[in-house]
């Protein structure tokens, strides 16, 4: 899940002061990384850099927080052999999700010639911190994205509409990013239901009961040893009560779920692209690489292919779904290479009919 805190102030040492020792040792260096710029993550003078305002306004920057799904987390306490790797998925696909949120979402409204325009922008710094436990001492992997409202070369702060519009793409891009890397990296099967939940194949769901994330309180700030933690879960799973497995569909995974992204787009007039981005990186059953993602929608979409901000070009349902198409070609491939063929596909079967 991907949720964005507006960060009125400069105080960063919630951050910087912790160095989420319960991850040590899979992950290189601390905790702290940094996706654009540098500096000790480790000195709060440093970290609050990143954030940049203006005198107008009271915004400092935002807080990005973006968590793998609770199956993923629940890796870290059951199969510390592939953590690092585990980690390593997760931290590529956090750099992806904010690349798409920069590119598309990232908008300084201006006066250009007495009219209002939407100007894409640049981040100058980023940085972001991994954590591995929620409040309640629980496997969460979780990062914090830090960004400045004002963007790079700017004398206005960002659009904060349009950072928030495209906040959903850039989940479902985060998590077809992390269901990719992780067959990637690991031994591990993670897919999407079309109910909207996000499995691993093998993983018993009593282990998501048992560490749910559900609590009456929000608990205060946690300080664990990598060690202190794993013994902190071993106590738990003492208490763990098997329930079933969900085995992943038996499916092409070079192909997109059709009926999950027409699914996905129900009730709406009009699509934008960022619908089209959720709606596809969704239905990627076994997850995408985030680039592959956008590269084929623009190749099926051109028309949107520079859409961004809060004011995205539209298209009807119908273009879309792209019904007619796929009923007549089959769903659509995720990788580029493969769409020609598929462009091919009424060709050739009108080459065959008229040969009979």
């Amino acid at each position: 899940m991907l949720r964005l805190f507006v960060r009125r102030s400069d105080d960063v040492r919630y951050f910087s002061d912790d160095a989420a020792l319960e991850l040590e040792g899979l992950r290189g260096g601390g905790p702290g990384w940094w996706l654009r710029g540098g500096g000790d993550t480790r000195d709060a003078r440093d970290v609050a850099g990143v954030f940049s305002s203006t005198e107008r306004s009271a915004v400092q920057g935002y807080d990005i927080v973006v968590a793998a799904p609770r199956p993923v987390s629940i890796l870290l306490a059951l199969d510390p052999a592939n953590g690092r790797a585990v980690v390593d998925a997760h931290r590529a696909s956090v750099a992806s999700s904010i690349a798409y949120l920069e590119d598309r979402g990232l908008i300084v409204r201006a006066t250009r010639h007495g009219e209002r325009v939407d100007e894409p922008a640049r981040w100058e710094r980023i940085v972001s911190f991994t954590h591995g436990l929620n409040r309640h001492g629980e496997p969460h992997l979780h990062d914090h994205v830090l960004v400045g409202a004002r963007p790079e070369g700017s004398s206005n702060v960002l659009d904060g509409r349009s950072l928030f519009v495209h906040a959903a793409a850039a989940d479902a891009l985060y998590r077809a990013s992390l269901r990719h890397e992780l067959a990637e990296r690991t031994p591990w099967t993670a897919w999407r239901s079309f109910q909207r939940v996000e499995h691993v194949a093998g993983l018993d769901e009593g282990y998501r009961s048992l560490w749910g994330g559900h609590h009456d309180g929000r608990g205060v700030k946690l300080h664990w040893r990598r060690d202190e933690a794993v013994a902190n879960w071993s106590k738990d799973l003492a208490r763990f009560e098997p329930e079933r497995t969900i085995d992943a569909p038996s499916r092409d995974r070079a192909l997109l779920d059709e009926h999950s992204f027409a699914g996905a787009l129900e009730g709406r007039h009009v699509v934008t692209r960022r619908d089209v981005v959720a709606a596809w990186a969704n239905a990627a059953v076994f997850g995408a690489n985030p680039r592959q993602v956008e590269s084929t929608i623009d190749r099926l979409y051109p028309q949107l292919t520079h859409s961004r901000g809060v004011r995205e070009g539209t298209i009807g349902l119908r273009e879309a779904r792209m019904t007619a198409l796929v009923r007549e070609r089959g769903a659509r491939p995720l990788h580029e290479v493969d769409l020609a063929r598929w462009h091919q596909r009424s060709r050739e079967r009108s080459l065959s009919e008229r040969s009979r």
